[in-house]
């Protein structure tokens, strides 16, 4: 009893630091899309640190410095990337490093800014003198992606490359795991897009594919039987790190619920701010924290870290260009 107790102070913690350094992002660049805050808080939040908007501010006037205008670096990914140089304790190294391995990616890819979430995955797991070879692999394990599905795989699927070319975990296991687990899921989920990003992640860990499967669609259940409907879009990929966490289903599901509960009152964290699914997600994200150091026969385990990141990232940057398009729509709407 006394465990669990000491949990939920530690979770309950960890949520406002999250909602602490939303706030502190939030004011500093209030132009901002309101999806863009908390998955930069999220990525600070994860490593126990505070947000800095001095040194914020300090790299977004590098990346304008070293970057064009039309730099993939410059569009909805921007603040992710502000975000992530002003981790670094040389922010100038790291962009440099990005910008390097974004380079290298751009020969084998056409560039966009799910690139650049590719890129800086890349830079946080490898050695300079991997990124060659990372970044080939990167799009053999594309291509073998888009040879299985090819209506369903795109640019976005780059980053979910980049993640199993930093694996140990052979390409055709790969190939073959990555098929085991969408046939499973794709009768139980409705978006064979979102299955398709869900049994990437679940190609990572170890284990059956039937019993990844079926511990990430009764996490789904438990929580949905619960009021806590997780999303069916982008945010179920993270459904996935959950469930190769080495903890049971209800443990897991109660500490979702339990920040989702504590985040769902906050302002911005309700239907006129993230919305429920996001708000889910990120719940899930700040419950993976207390588990990540568990996570010892998994070969990928020092990929979890930032597999959880890299998800937010794409939903963000998905809810941004898609709340863009949406405002762009109700404008041209008006003027006609």
């Amino acid at each position: 009893m006394q465990e669990a107790k000491i949990m939920r102070d530690k979770l309950q913690k960890r949520c406002q630091l999250f909602i602490q350094n939303r706030d502190i992002v939030k004011n500093a660049f209030g132009w901002e899309s309101y999806y863009i805050y908390p998955l930069c808080a999220s990525l600070f939040t994860i490593r126990g640190l505070q947000a800095d908007a001095g040194v914020m501010k300090d790299c977004r006037d590098l990346l304008k410095e070293k970057t064009g205008f039309f730099s993939n670096f410059r569009g909805i990914s921007k603040m992710a990337t502000v975000s992530t140089l002003s981790l670094s304790p040389s922010p100038e190294n790291k962009l440099n490093q990005l910008l390097d391995i974004y380079g290298k990616l751009k020969e084998v890819f056409w560039g966009s800014e799910y690139l650049t979430v590719a890129a800086s995955v890349i830079s946080d797991m490898a050695d300079p003198g991997q990124y060659e070879q990372i970044t080939h692999r990167t799009r053999t394990i594309y291509n073998r992606m888009k040879e299985a599905h090819p209506f369903l795989t795109s640019g976005e699927d780059s980053s979910f490359a980049a993640l199993l070319a930093l694996s140990e975990l052979d390409d055709i296991y790969i190939e073959q795991e990555m098929e085991r687990c969408y046939t499973l899921l794709k009768p139980y989920f409705f978006s064979g897009n979102a299955v398709q990003s869900l049994s990437h992640i679940l190609a990572l860990g170890e284990g059956s594919a039937e019993l990844k499967c079926e511990k990430a669609m009764a996490l789904f259940d438990y929580l949905k039987a619960h009021g806590h409907k997780y999303g069916t879009s982008y945010e179920l990929a993270t459904l996935g790190v959950l469930a190769l966490l080495d903890t049971d289903v209800k443990t897991l599901a109660q500490d979702i619920m339990d920040v989702d509960d504590y985040l769902h009152p906050q302002k911005g964290f309700g239907a006129f701010g993230i919305g429920a699914r996001q708000r889910l997600m990120y719940a899930g994200v700040l419950t993976m924290c207390d588990y990540m150091p568990q996570l010892q026969p998994m070969k990928t385990a020092a990929l979890n870290g930032v597999v959880s990141l890299v998800i937010a990232q794409q939903a963000a940057l998905c809810a941004s260009a898609a709340a863009a398009g949406a405002a762009a729509a109700s404008a041209s709407s008006s003027s006609s």
